[in-house]
């Protein structure tokens, strides 16, 4: 952390401090989405994440990471893949009609989105956030080697087509921007005409920084612009953590006229969650609700979850009715990877 209580105690929150939740939460599995314990569709029989967002043509896709026909390690390695769906109904649960992908066939197997070989060079890579932005599509995507979690480069991608196809945007990012904090992101479009983006690293042990970037900008590394402080906070000066700890993956939205972030507080083995009236405010002082918390395999129940990550927003939520994208991975036996759907009510 740069700066410690004392740069905490001297920030100052751009609009009056959030409400906390008003009462308990009601928290509800709905169903897996994909992975694991859900019958193999679109050749997925073992994946994670499910980053959803809306489509420009209206639909819902959902992007997951690392995937495989079978079980973790086995046929068929593939990252990032897409499922679509037109689902409206979010309480009867999300379900799938379609995949992405270059000369896909739509309800055959999802291939990957674009050719890389899994050869140690390239191990995997990763998707960290999808965003619309008018007719266009962005991903945000992490390229892990020689190992996982030993990140090379960030990169950003594109689609004209709802995200059928995806080509390179010719932007990479350092591994090493702001510190290791732009490895792992999440954004979202204001009506300022910027993009907000946090960031985090890869390996689950840092703070989040604050960036934005014109909507109309997002393919060029300089007009990325820090919200940092030098006896004041302010954007253009120097990346500073607006909040430490152990972020693992994110999902920042606007919603209901706040925003809203999800984050998995890896320290803490627990899903949280900030509801703020803009990115740039107090988020030492911001009220953070849990929605889900870590347990044991064999003591889950509705709101005490397996080895749980991820935490994105599915498109049709509202702040009092959020509906989440989380994943699971039982890593002693792979007898679980799956992405599953949460609803949650009462945050606010």
């Amino acid at each position: 952390m740069q700066g410690g209580a004392a740069l905490g105690a001297a920030l100052v929150a751009s609009t009056a401090a959030p409400a906390a939740a008003a009462g308990p939460l009601s928290v509800s599995r709905i169903k897996v989405l994909a992975g694991t314990q859900s019958p193999v569709q679109y050749g997925i029989g073992a994946t994670d994440l499910g980053i959803p967002a809306r489509t420009p043509d209206g639909r819902m896709l959902f992007m997951f990471g690392d995937t495989w026909a079978d079980t973790v390690g086995g046929t068929n390695w593939r990252s990032p893949v897409a499922l679509y769906s037109s689902t409206t109904n979010l309480t009867a649960g999300v379900t799938f009609n379609g995949c992405a992908g270059a000369g896909a066939n739509t309800q055959g197997t999802a291939p990957q989105l674009w050719y890389y070989p899994h050869d140690g060079y390239f191990t995997t890579v990763i998707p960290s956030d999808v965003i619309t932005i008018g007719s266009r599509m962005y991903l945000h995507a992490i390229v892990n080697g020689p190992q996982f979690g030993a990140v090379r480069w960030t990169e950003l991608w594109k689609s004209d087509d709802n995200g059928a196809t995806w080509q390179h945007t010719g932007l990479q990012f350092p591994a090493d921007m702001a510190g290791g904090r732009f490895q792992c992101i999440t954004w979202g479009e204001g009506n300022d005409g910027y993009v907000y983006i946090y960031g985090t690293g890869f390996q689950r042990d840092k703070g989040i920084v604050l960036y934005r970037v014109p909507s109309h900008s997002m393919t060029s590394l300089s007009a990325y612009q820090a919200w940092g402080w030098d006896g004041s906070w302010g954007w253009g000066k120097p990346v500073t953590e607006v909040l430490p700890g152990s972020f693992g993956e994110m999902c920042l939205r606007p919603l209901g006229g706040k925003w809203i972030l999800v984050w998995f507080n890896a320290a803490a083995y627990r899903i949280d969650a900030m509801v703020l009236n803009t990115p740039t405010d107090n988020l030492y002082t911001a009220p953070k609700t849990t929605l889900l918390t870590g347990t044991s395999w064999g003591a889950e129940d509705a709101s005490h979850v397996a080895q749980l990550y991820g935490g994105y927003i599915i498109p049709g939520s509202t702040l009092s009715d959020l509906h989440l994208s989380v994943s699971q991975w039982n890593t002693a036996n792979n007898s679980v990877y799956h992405s599953e759907q949460f609803r949650i009510q009462g945050l606010v």
